[in-house]
């Protein structure tokens, strides 16, 4: 095929044109697809060594019904989009295409960066574009001449790295209207130009989320608005207070050690403290009538341990008993944490300053001097 070798920097990629018809053949989709006449894409099966697919699956399928209700509208939305589309192109953006293969090409002797791109034995991987290619498809089925008259544009990445793959997942779509900022966080460990302290905050917000011992197990809410499963907390808010904390003690953190055990140490904290706050709020802790499990409190409760932690950590042996009788004061708050009226028992302009009024009630409450600023991290 016909392409344009591209240079910036030590990076070499291509730009090249397919038809509809040959490029839906040459590209496989890694989840399932809806349309509103009950058409499907199939997912092609997701091999296990094939780490860029399966970290995009684990992405893309990360919730059953978030995949169904986002594929089904967004592709009806494309497909009608290319039914109307007239005298505009309906394709005005490149799709983004990835092959592990280093392919062959043979520029041609003008200079000009043209020249003949020998295409991979595989199927591309579609870095951005699923739901355009998946729109376009059923548009096809639909349309068949048509759509023979649509080219697509398209940027080809080879011979790359699994983590190069990642990180331009990460860059096409961390816009608001593409991945979640709860997303971004399951991320930041996979990509290179995030902070090193940023990577060490996400590591413990996802142990919180998957470890078997955290009292947030499967409670994290990582698909913001789109989950439709009863969860407690945004990830990216937890994930704000705990950058919060790294960050003011990043200094001691860096002394220590920021490998995946220093940052084990610190969700091994958490994870006391809020064993030990789940034992003392007893009957409210996960009750939806209190507020106890609810963002603002969590956020709060957070700042405390932060504090508890830089005053009296360790030991880590019997910690969880020892900080259940620090905490316990907290009983006497419980009915301040009811549903109603706690809006009045908390006044504030916003939940910034809400946080901060829990925060300090609740350090108040059980002796413990508060060193953090009335301000999130992010």
């Amino acid at each position: 095929m016909i392409a344009t070798q591209i240079r910036q920097k030590d990076a070499i990629f291509y730009f090249a044109s397919y038809s509809s018809e040959q490029l839906l053949t040459r590209v496989r989709f890694i989840s399932r697809y809806f349309d509103e006449e009950g058409g499907t894409i199939a997912p092609e099966q997701v091999q296990e060594e094939d780490d860029v697919a399966q970290f995009i699956a684990r992405i893309e399928r990360s919730d059953k019904a978030f995949q169904r209700e986002l594929s089904r509208s967004k592709v009806r939305a494309i497909r009608n989009f290319y039914e109307t589309a007239i005298s505009q192109p309906p394709i005005p953006g490149t799709v983004l295409l990835f092959t592990p293969q280093k392919l062959h090409f043979e520029a041609w002797p003008d200079g000009s960066g043209v020249g003949q791109l020998r295409e991979p034995e595989e199927k591309y991987l579609i870095i951005d574009g699923q739901h355009r290619l998946a729109a376009l498809q059923f548009y096809e089925r639909t349309h068949p001449a048509e759509s023979k008259s649509i080219n697509v544009p398209c940027v080809i990445f080879d011979g790359r790295s699994e983590d190069f793959a990642t990180e331009m997942f990460v860059i096409i779509n961390s816009t608001p209207t593409r991945i979640n900022k709860s997303h971004l966080v399951d991320l930041y460990e996979r990509v290179s130009w995030a902070e090193p302290d940023r990577r060490f905050a996400a590591h413990i917000a996802e142990m919180l989320y998957r470890e078997s011992d955290s009292p947030l197990r499967y409670r994290i809410n990582r698909l913001g608005g789109r989950s439709r499963q009863e969860k407690w907390i945004l990830q990216a808010e937890l994930f704000n207070e705990i950058h919060r904390w790294v960050k003011r003690i990043w200094g001691k953190i860096e002394k220590d050690g920021t490998d995946k055990r220093a940052a084990a140490r610190y969700y091994n904290t958490i994870r006391d403290f809020l064993k030990a706050s789940a034992l003392v709020w007893a009957e409210s802790w996960g009750n939806p009538d209190y507020m106890v499990t609810k963002p603002v409190t969590l956020k709060a409760m957070i700042r405390v341990c932060a504090d508890l932690a830089t005053q009296e950590a360790d030991p880590e042996e019997d910690r969880v008993n020892r900080w259940t009788l620090r905490l316990a004061p907290w009983t006497e708050l419980k009915r301040n944490f009811r549903n109603e009226g706690f809006y009045e028992r908390f006044p504030a302009k916003g939940q910034v300053e809400r946080v901060v009024r829990i925060q300090r009630e609740l350090a108040r409450s059980a002796g413990i001097q508060s060193r953090s600023k009335g301000t999130a991290a992010d």
